[in-house]
């Protein structure tokens, strides 16, 4: 059983944004089996299965949220191959691997150039968010924002601590985190949107993680609609579980045929400008990645 510290000792982020985005190349060309999430008890349980066809290996995460425990989520992974099986502390491959799915669509959406980045939300989503996108691009400022003041503090501090070349500073609202920002990444439990549109930039790029369920929105309707560009994990998870594309779509303000899967956004890169966004609920392929990883770090290929 690999623990938090031996998953984060394995998998730098650079390793796992890689990983990921090899995984989004071959969900596009069609190399994984990859079944609906399931849930269970209110989405308090939850399944995630993946295989990888060519290499006949295969991935499965149980999470277990329960809010007011601490810690609140807890989870196992197993990467299973012919040569045996890997098993993981699935919260901390959890934020890993959906920070690096944001540092995939931030280098295939956001200019190269890109160097302020705004945050939104302050929990254990949100470190890994700001790993990925510097992984990327040249970070150079980061505006945090969270309901919780002193939280934000500390993570404003910890931040600090871990990349000393960034200017890290707490905003004193979500208007003021975005307002200069050229990536945001959205990673909260909101069920309104976190800003109106015209609280952006003219061009940014717009990360969201946060929402899982129908009832979730972090992203204002109006953005996916003006967007030049909303790029997302899965159409058809979306679909089911986003409740911002859901929204948008069911008001006949975004059109399914709009969304561009992040697979064959990577084999055909889109024309960006302006506002892009990219939205994603989460995939199995997402873990397998980071179990292929650890994998090999114990000397066991798929």
């Amino acid at each position: 059983m690999l623990d938090a510290d031996a998953v984060r000792n394995a998998v730098p982020m650079p390793a796992a944004v890689e990983a990921v985005r090899e995984a989004f190349v071959d969900l596009a060309a069609g190399r994984f089996v990859v079944p609906q999430r399931l849930s269970f008890a209110a989405a308090t349980t939850l399944v995630m299965t993946a295989c990888h066809t060519p290499t006949s290996t295969t991935v499965v995460k149980t999470l277990n949220l329960s809010p007011g425990r601490t810690p609140m989520i807890l989870g196992t992974l197993v990467w299973n191959t012919a040569a045996g099986q890997v098993v993981a502390d699935a919260v901390e491959v959890t934020t890993l691997r959906t920070g690096a799915v944001s540092g995939v669509a931030t280098d295939l959406l956001a200019p190269a150039s890109a160097s302020r980045l705004a945050l939104l939300g302050t929990g254990a989503q949100a470190a890994d968010q700001v790993r990925a996108v510097a992984a990327v691009r040249p970070v150079r400022s980061l505006a945090l924002f969270g309901r919780d003041v002193s939280r934000a503090s500390a993570l404003a501090s910890r931040l600090r601590a871990e990349f000393p070349e960034v200017v890290v500073r707490v905003a004193s609202s979500v208007a003021d985190t975005v307002s200069d920002a050229e990536i945001v990444c959205c990673a909260t439990s909101s069920s309104t949107p976190l800003f109106a549109v015209d609280d952006l930039p003219e061009r940014v790029h717009v990360n969201a993680i946060g929402s899982y369920l129908p009832s979730m929105r972090e992203l204002p309707a109006e953005l996916l609609a003006t967007a030049g560009c909303v790029v997302v994990d899965q159409v058809d998870a979306v679909l089911a579980e986003a409740g911002e594309v859901i929204h948008a779509v069911d008001a006949g303000l975004l059109d399914r045929g709009a969304l561009v899967e992040l697979g064959s956004a990577l084999q055909a890169p889109p024309v960006t400008g302006g506002r892009t966004v990219f939205k994603s609920v989460g995939l199995a392929v997402q873990d397998w990645a980071v179990g292929r990883l650890l994998g090999e770090a114990v000397g066991m290929r798929g």
